[in-house]
């Protein structure tokens, strides 16, 4: 693959990874529920998916 080609397919990469986790977000969001999120140090949050989608 030429330099051109990896950029490309990485651009594609991130832009349904984005789609896929919007799309999440919104399905908890519906029902109510909550998505668990690390933090730099190790330590683990509940936060509602509500919340995380509107800063999305």
């Amino acid at each position: 693959m030429s330099n051109r080609e990896v950029k490309n397919f990485t651009r594609k990469l991130e832009t349904g990874l984005r789609l896929a986790e919007k799309r999440m977000l919104e399905e908890k969001a519906l029902r109510n529920e909550t998505i668990v999120v690390s933090s730099s140090v190790g330590s683990i949050q509940y936060i509602s998916a509500r919340e995380v989608l509107a800063t999305f």
